[in-house]
């Protein structure tokens, strides 16, 4: 326990530490410091990696300390150049009482310790493996850069693609990297310490976001809370694990806060702020960018409905945004290149099937329901009180307006397979999960609005009823009322709900029964995996196929398997011939050959399956026993090692 409370606070203090001292050299103070912290942190990881790599400099713990002194020193610069001018004066946001600043960092504080509290008890073991599809790619790409240093915009794809790598954004898994080189822990243990910290960057974020655009306490504490509570916005979106994808959802509130800072006083200091911090949502996850945008445009739209000469104000900001876009593009270069290239190869995009009725889509999503048996019912109620009320919810009404176009593209894609939904859908893999999150995040806003409401009514009852009661003391004990009504009546905010859904998805066999051999990474076959390690050489490589659990051979044993990630698409023409035509080995030269190429020592066939029936295997891995060229060196009930004889 004690071991895994501190590998916990490293990734903490990677988040955390660098992304301080940048804030703070930028000028930042308060809530927005604490919350712009980790998305400095992020950026630095996401300037650096990807930049190396053009120039073939390592990625690792001294280079991410430098380009952290380097951007702490650039962005105080820009500060320094701002304020000797006397323009670096910044709205800190609401005044807000010592109290509410305490009783809206305690709800944080509660979101964030309860959100990881109920993630370990899912998860069982920290070391827990993660049984979802695109798990072992996140594992195995960290893996690779602490190993190789390789921080460039194809680099980690060259774990599965390694007949030249394949793009994907690496944020996410350049400060992993970072933390598997400081701790040693093991993979699994890395990826699950990130998400435990996610709760909180969720609750914080959203926090942060709602002090900027002058929401009460209230507010702001309930948001913190909402966010956590709500399955769709986190728990139900790790499971595959979407995991970048779900941090670039939790600090994007942040990046708003940014870009609105930013159209107040358009300056170098609050420019760099904002295209580092695209920069860092871009590495982390490509659709980030949409998300921004879907985001920022009814920002900008109410805004410039209030200002008093909107056209002038809309001509303004946008000269502004285009100035800030040129700092952007350079440091962001290796990952829209990276982009662009992908959208140019032939890796297929196909969507997701839609499974329901637009009726049916939009129904779960007001009653929190997405992929679950029953709704969250006292978020729905919130939600409703919220929407009552929303005339009340001041500078943050054009928040509906996000909430109205990320909702309706969550409801397309789940009811609707037209080549134009799919099209519209592409930034989201037209993946209903993604995008009911974005829905979500903007909905628990509402909802804690319908909280926040209860408590303004419930105080004035008090005053009005219990007029002995001091009027600040009635509005503290309304707000204490609703805050633990609504974490009774939600059963501690779902809680025992998401930790059999995470149980669900990391194999914890204590919690939810699962047979052992319904696993696709069991224990058993990663002992096995380990039995691999222990007898291979340095340069040895395993075959294996593309659905069992043997994907995660490299992340756990550092022994490089020829199959990284269950995705079949584009998939290398070694790999494609060696499962096909393996059993062929004595009689077909270009199968030797392949497995020359890859050096190709050992074979590893495990019984667990992403996708159901052992049965069908690739041919090529299918009835080895007996094949003269493989001798069986390790088995158990759930994995057979074999050594190829040359």
């Amino acid at each position: 326990m004690f071991a895994d409370a501190a590998h916990i606070g490293v990734y903490l203090l990677i988040l955390f530490a660098p992304g301080t001292a940048a804030a703070i050299a930028a000028g930042l103070r308060g809530w927005l410091l604490v919350g712009t912290a980790p998305l400095l942190g992020y950026a630095m990881g996401a300037i650096a990696g990807p930049a190396l790599g053009w120039f073939g400099v390592p990625f690792n713990l001294v280079t991410f300390a430098v380009t952290a002194v380097v951007l702490t020193a650039a962005l105080g610069v820009a500060r320094w150049s701002v304020s000797r001018r006397g323009r670096s004066a910044d709205d800190a946001g609401p005044p807000w009482l010592r109290r509410e600043h305490l009783a809206v960092a305690g709800c944080v504080a509660l979101a964030a310790v309860g959100g990881g509290a109920v993630f370990l008890w899912g998860l069982g073991d920290l070391n827990a493996v993660a049984q979802t599809f695109d798990a072992p790619f996140h594992a195995n790409g960290i893996r690779y850069i602490a190993e190789t240093g390789d921080g460039g915009a194809f680099g980690m794809g060259a774990v599965h693609w390694y007949d030249g790598g394949s793009f994907y954004p690496n944020g996410y898994h350049l400060l992993a990297a970072v933390d598997l080189e400081l701790t040693g822990a093991t993979v699994p243990a890395v990826l699950n310490a990130h998400t435990v910290v996610l709760f909180g960057l969720i609750a914080l974020c959203t926090a942060v976001f709602v002090r900027h655009f002058r929401g009460s306490p209230a507010l702001a504490g309930y948001s913190a809370l909402t966010v956590v509570a709500a399955t769709s916005v986190s728990w139900g979106t790790m499971s595959s694990p979407l995991l970048p994808f779900v941090l670039s959802v939790a600090l994007l509130p942040v990046l708003i806060v940014l870009a609105h800072r930013y159209l107040q006083r358009p300056a170098p200091d609050t420019g760099l702020l904002l295209a580092v911090g695209a920069v860092a949502e871009l590495t982390i996850h490509s659709s980030a960018l949409f998300n921004g945008v879907l985001l920022a445009v009814p920002m900008l739209a109410y805004r410039w409905w209030t200002a008093p000469a909107r056209l002038r104000q809309a001509r303004r900001d946008g000269l502004a945004l285009l100035a800030v876009a040129v700092p952007t593009l350079i440091l962001a270069a290796p990952e829209l290149l990276g982009a662009l290239a992908l959208v140019g190869s032939d890796y297929p995009y196909l969507g997701w099937p839609a499974n329901t009725t637009f009726g049916h889509a939009l129904g779960d999503l007001v009653a929190f329901q997405h992929n679950q048996a029953q709704p969250q019912v006292w978020l729905a109620v919130a939600l409703a009180i919220g929407l009552a009320t929303y005339r009340k919810l001041g500078d943050l009404r054009w928040i509906g307006c996000a909430g109205v176009l990320f909702g309706g593209l969550a409801v397309l894609v789940s009811s609707s397979d037209s080549a134009m939904v799919t099209t519209l859908a592409r930034p989201w893999w037209d993946d209903p999960f993604r995008l009911v999150a974005l829905t979500t995040l903007v909905l628990c806003v509402i909802a804690a609005h319908g909280l926040a409401q209860a408590q303004s009514w419930l105080g004035g009852l008090l005053r009005a009823r219990a007029s002995w009661i001091p009027g600040r003391t009635a509005g503290a004990v309304a707000a204490v009322a609703v805050l633990v009504g609504f974490l009774v009546l939600s059963n501690g905010l779902y809680a025992r709900r998401h930790a059999v859904y995470v149980a669900a998805n990391w194999g914890n066999t204590e919690m939810v029964a699962q047979p052992t051999d319904e696993m696709v990474v069991s224990k058993a076959e990663v002992t096995a995996m380990r039995e691999l390690a222990e007898r291979a050489d340095p340069d040895d490589r395993v075959l294996n196929e593309w659905f069992d659990g043997s994907a995660w051979t490299y992340a756990i044993t550092g022994v490089r398997s020829v199959v990284s990630h269950y995705e079949v698409a584009d998939a290398p023409a070694d790999t494609k011939l060696l499962t096909e035509h393996f059993r062929d080995y004595a009689t077909r030269p270009d199968v030797r050959a392949a497995a020359d190429r890859l050096d190709v020592r050992w074979v590893l066939v495990t019984e667990g399956r992403m996708f159901g029936d052992s049965t069908q295997r690739p041919p090529g891995l299918r009835g080895l026993d007996g094949l003269p060229f493989l001798q069986p060196v390790y088995g158990n009930d759930m994995a057979t090692l074999y050594r190829v004889l040359r």
